[in-house]
This record gives C-alpha cells, structure tokens and sequence, in this order.
C-alpha cells in the first residue's frame, strides 16, 4: 500500500514530462536526463540502501521513503527547471529504492508461501499506477500536468501513515562481495529483462499507442501504459500461485521465453502485432512476483536482502539503458532488427536460469 500510494507521481511523470517539457521549464534532452536520473542514482544507491534497512529495519526505511516521495511528487507540481527537478528525482530514486527492497525482502522472509505472497504484493501496489495513468491522462488533458501531481502529492502524504504499519523487522547483517562483481545468472537476466520489457517495449508501446491515436496522444498513450499495471494486478496473483505449485524457476523461464517470442512477433502487422502486443504484456505481470523466490532460493536467510538489491542493480542498469538505445534504435533499425534482437536477448539469459540450484549462495 506504501509503494502503490506513492509510484503513480513517477509513472505520471514518464507519461507527462515528454510531452509537457516546457510547462516544466526543461528541453527534451533535459526530460530524457530527468526520466533517468532516478534509476541513476538507484544503480549507485542501491547497496547503501540495503545496508541502511538491515540496520533499521523495514519500518524505519519505508515511512522515510514515504515521506521523500510525497516531497519528491509535491515538487513535480510546483518547481521548473533542470536542477531543482534533478534533486526530486534523486530523492524519489532512493525512496522507490528502499519500498521496493521491503517490498521484496519481506514477502521472501517466510520461505512457506513466499511466491502467493509476492503475487498479492505486486497486484496491490499496481493499482495505485492503473488508477493514476488513466485519471491522471484525464486530468492533464483538461487541467495541465501540474494539477496531476499536486494532487498526487495529497494522496502521497498518506503513505507515512501507512508505512508506520509495517513491521520493524531487522535483518541480520551479512557481508556482501563486490556490487559490481562479474554478474551472473540472476544478474543477466535482470539486466536483460530491463533492458527488453522495461526499456525496448514499454518505449514502443507509448510509439504504438501514439500513433494510431495521433489527436489524443496523451490519453492514447496514458490508457497504453496503464493497460500494463492493469494486467499486472490481474495477472500478479496467478503468477504467484503457478510459482507456488510448480516452482517459480521453472514459471519464470517458462514465461520469459514465451515473451521472448511475443517480442519477436511485435514486428509484424494487424492482428498478429496486437495479440502480441497483448501476450508480451500477460507474461511481463506473469514473471513480476517471481524475481524475489528466485532469489530467495538462490540465497536462503538473511543473504537475500544484499542478493535483492543486487538483482534491482542490475535491473535498473537494463531499464535504464534500454529507453537510451531505443531511441536510437528505432530511427536507424527496422522492427524486426530491433526486436528479434531483444527477443533473442531474454531467451538466452532466462536459459541460463536453468543453472541456478535452490542450494546456490552465489551467482
């Protein structure tokens, strides 16, 4: 509830800030900087962060993360210009980055029903998106984007409150190797899933949407992203509970290798290109409350929560770079170059998925 009170400022943000880059004082090129500044400083934060939550605990961590985000929302809504947005966006980077730790360390502290827990815990929190992409498109269309976030910041001011709920769980500390360390598995996957499903697509979809609905693109493509979260508060718990019957390994591959080939199909026409477009979004929610069993199997106890953030690491490296290349991508490729690649990309390193044993303490 935390995280799904207080993620719609950001999502708005990826929706709005393109297309109102001068009501916010920014060029285009500062817009693209500000839309990554906050996985940026998440890719360098992330082991600081983890280590602040061992020592801590969850509670402490998420009601300052709350409070950063509603600050963070609230100056979406009233500040202009690079630098002052580039603090916001630094401080929501760092908030999202201790929620979603918790987010994933305390479903996975309980090995007995971790993937269902997950499951319920990632359709929860992609309701507060849904919501806000849709009421948010409306709302920019007729009022301006600054009106989304300042009421946006309101429903964050609530998040603290709910926050002081949480459990003061401490982990116990362990050490940690380096975070840069030769990635592996987990760790390319991570990256690769990024960098295909959070980066490539997510910035064709918003394309997608764009163009077939030239003369009302923001709502167009506010009702595209937020068809994601829909899918994944439908979706989530079902990838849960296949995980939690079958093993989450063995559902994760499975549903990386079929989004692998819906990526491959999003390069072809008409009704073939939307079912596509359908099933890559389905197995994206499908594979959302798997990463963290995954991990916990790899790195049972309290290794977990350094193996966690590692994994967001990397993640948030593919994400990161992945709205990067594609803009390059899709003026010099053609859609079959660019996605046949990433298709090619998920499928091999969710394979290597099949080298991680529940025994294995290290990537």
């Amino acid at each position: 509830m935390t995280l799904a009170l207080t993620l719609p400022g950001d999502t708005l943000l990826y929706l709005l800030l393109p297309i109102y880059a001068a009501t916010f004082g920014v060029t285009l090129p500062e817009a693209g900087l500000l839309l990554a500044a906050n996985r940026l400083v998440r890719i360098i934060g992330y082991g600081w962060v983890g280590r602040f939550y061992e020592r801590r605990g969850a509670r402490v961590a998420c009601v300052l993360a709350a409070v950063g985000a509603a600050v963070s929302t609230f100056s979406y809504a009233v500040l202009s210009g690079l630098w002052p947005l580039i603090v916001a966006r630094l401080i929501w980077g760092l908030s999202f980055a201790a929620m979603n730790l918790a987010n994933q360390a305390l479903p996975t502290s309980v090995a007995d029903g971790l993937a269902k827990r997950n499951g319920r815990s990632r359709a929860i929190i992609a309701v507060g998106p849904t919501l806000g992409l849709v009421g948010g498109a409306v709302m920019a269309h007729f009022l301006g984007p600054r009106s989304v976030f300042l009421t946006l910041s309101a429903i964050a001011c609530l998040a603290p409150l709910v926050a002081a709920g949480i459990p003061h769980r401490l982990e116990k500390a362990v050490k940690g190797g380096p975070r840069f360390e030769r990635p592996g598995a987990i760790s390319l996957w991570s990256f690769a899933l990024g960098f295909t499903m959070d980066g490539l697509f997510i910035f064709g979809l918003g394309l997608l949407a764009a163009a077939s609905y030239p003369k009302g693109a923001v709502l167009a493509a506010g009702l595209a992203m937020a068809l994601r979260y829909a899918v994944e508060v439908a979706f989530s718990p079902l990838g849960g509970h296949l995980a939690h019957k079958y093993g989450a390994r063995r559902i994760l591959i499975l549903a990386s290798l079929g989004a692998s080939v819906g990526l491959a199909l999003l390069s072809s026409d008409g009704w073939l290109l939307w079912c596509a477009m359908v099933a890559t979004i389905v197995l994206r929610a499908l594979t959302q409350p798997l990463t963290a069993p995954l991990v916990a199997e790899a790195y049972p106890g309290p290794e977990r929560v350094r193996a966690l953030a590692r994994q967001a690491t990397w993640r948030d490296i593919g994400a990161g770079t992945g709205p990067l290349a594609a803009g390059f991508l899709f003026q010099m490729a053609t859609p079959l170059a660019i996605y046949g690649g990433a298709a090619i990309l998920l499928a091999a390193t969710s394979l290597m998925l099949l080298c991680i044993s529940p025994s294995q303490r290290r990537e």
